[in-house]
């Protein structure tokens, strides 16, 4: 079984080597503004489309001009790989502006870098990089240390194959982030209990056999750090050194704060597929018009719903797990898991779910339970218990929602 996989690791580069890194991501820099510039302005004066194959033809005639004839040869200072990979990205931000635009979201059309932003980052497609226990090799850059023993796979082994490294910069310190393909066995058929999972802004996640991941909440607990380090920005000099070095500190202090996010996210979705569920269901939740509700988008953000359900995708596709989502609609915190009742006036100040069945339960955990039941055979039987106690405009609603045919 053939799966692409990332490692990312941290760099431990010398004064030589760390100016070398800069000169590469400067270089990316450029070009991808060069040719923003060059695909507006033939957009607004020709009205053409450059392709990416156009530009990478412009890039290499202008490496063989002079500086006094407008060329640009500096460009033999870095890698070949590094103006080629920049149109490439480039390409691929017009290609997600488009997408955007036919699904009628924000736009996004591409901008400009900026060097003030920091380094930046650039990537490599070379076939000379390879990596080990130590060390990397990356072509003119050469051998760089890594702080991190052990951990990037090593460039001899056969189910292995590099197909990129992405170097970035990140408050002064540098990461490789290689990407992979490997070669790993197929998974064993999972025997394990189906798993519905509910994520939250209260709880991290909670699953429908009862296990309860709690949310560090990281940005709220670290609200006030935040604030002050925020206002000795505001507060420095504009331009000085002072301010510079507060910058670095509320930099490493939002660094340390994603740390704890991604530690979290990591540990509960490695457990879930420890399990060996049959199958997942997660919620189909739209969390874009979620933060569109100002009073919830500072803690669905930081609960970071959608990187946890993302990192339950892609660990379950290794371990052949499937996992389904729940349609957008599928009202799994307002119908009861026992008898199938559907209560419209539950709030969200309501965190036990009482039914008028005479059942209570925590109310993320009787989502996650709907959301196991999540199958045609689960949702039929749902489904025709709430039928029994609705109107038929309620009736209505269900069919659409469960998607059932109506009963005979």
């Amino acid at each position: 079984m053939k799966i692409n996989r990332a490692y990312k690791t941290e760099l431990d580069p010398n004064d030589e080597q760390t100016k070398a890194l800069r000169n590469h991501a400067g270089a990316a820099r450029w070009v991808y503004n060069w040719a923003l510039d060059k695909k507006i302005k033939t957009h607004n004066e020709l009205n053409l489309f450059v392709s990416s194959g156009e530009l990478q033809k412009e890039i290499v005639r202008i490496k063989n001009i002079s500086k006094e004839n407008g060329g640009e040869p500096w460009l033999y200072e870095v890698s070949k790989c590094v103006p080629q990979c920049a149109i490439q990205n480039l390409e691929k931000a017009y290609q997600n502006f488009y997408r955007r635009i036919k699904k009628g979201i924000k736009k996004g059309f591409p901008k400009h870098k900026k060097k003030r932003d920091g380094a930046g980052s650039f990537r490599l497609a070379d076939t000379s990089i390879w990596a080990t226990e130590k060390y990397i090799n990356l072509p003119k850059i050469g051998k760089i240390k890594l702080k991190r023993y052990k951990y990037l796979p090593l460039f001899d082994q056969k189910n292995i194959h590099i197909l990129s490294a992405t170097i970035s910069e990140n408050n002064y310190r540098w990461y490789v982030s290689l990407n992979v393909e490997e070669i790993i066995p197929d998974p064993i058929k999972p025997t394990g209990e189906p798993i519905g999972i509910d994520t939250g802004v209260n709880h991290l996640a909670t699953l429908s056999d009862g296990t309860i991941f709690e949310n560090p909440k990281a940005a709220s607990k670290n609200k006030e750090r935040t604030r002050l380090l925020q206002k000795a920005v505001s507060r420095k000099k504009k331009g000085s050194n002072n301010q510079k070095k507060a910058q670095r500190k509320l930099t490493k202090h939002h660094n340390h704060i994603k740390n704890i996010r991604n530690d979290a996210s990591n540990k509960a979705t490695t457990e879930v597929i420890a399990k060996q569920p049959e199958f997942i269901v997660v919620e189909g939740s739209n969390i874009v018009g979620m933060m569109q509700n100002h009073k919830l988008a500072g803690a669905i953000a930081d609960a970071a719903m959608g990187e946890f359900i993302r990192k339950i995708e892609y660990k379950a596709k290794w371990a052949g797990i499937p996992v389904y989502k729940a349609d957008r609609f599928f009202p799994s915190s307002k119908a009861c898991s026992h008898c199938g009742t559907i209560n419209e006036s539950l709030t969200l100040e309501d965190r036990i779910f009482k039914c008028e069945c005479g059942f209570e339960i925590d109310r993320d955990l009787n989502a996650a339970i709907n959301l196991r039941e999540y199958s045609a055979a689960g949702l039929a039987v749902t489904a025709c218990r709430a039928m029994e106690s609705l109107t038929r405009k309620s009736k209505t609603l269900v069919k659409i929602l469960f998607r059932q045919e109506p009963n005979t």
